[in-house]
């Protein structure tokens, strides 16, 4: 059983910085891509960025420039670093992965950004 556990969420104060994990049960070496998304509330959960084994990444426009995904490969964990965090960032966010066509999802890290 694929399990994916976040962290590193809490209270920010507007501009401030912080780095979001996610641990992951099973190599993800071989794991294409690996996505972070975030859900708002009353808003539908929204991709931020993914991250590719070549080592590229993708951002939504709302993000870029300001957070980052990488990985550790030997820690099995993807990080998300935001930095200038928004009041509009404050969201519950996820990680996802896709193995094997199967969707796995961990449990949300609340990040709540004040202005």
């Amino acid at each position: 059983q694929v399990q994916l556990v976040e962290s590193g969420g809490g209270l920010v104060q507007a501009g401030g910085s912080l780095r979001l994990s996610c641990a992951v049960s099973v190599s993800i070496a071989s794991i294409s891509v690996m996505g972070w998304y975030r859900q708002a509330p009353g808003k539908q959960r929204e991709l931020v960025g993914t991250s590719t084994s070549g080592g590229s990444a993708n951002y939504a426009d709302s993000v870029k420039g300001r957070f980052a995904i990488s990985r550790d490969n030997a820690k099995n964990t993807v990080y998300l670093q935001m930095g200038s965090l928004k009041p509009e960032d404050t969201a519950v966010y996820y990680c996802r992965v896709t193995i094997i066509g199967r969707i796995y999802w961990g449990q949300g890290t609340q990040v709540t950004v004040s202005s």
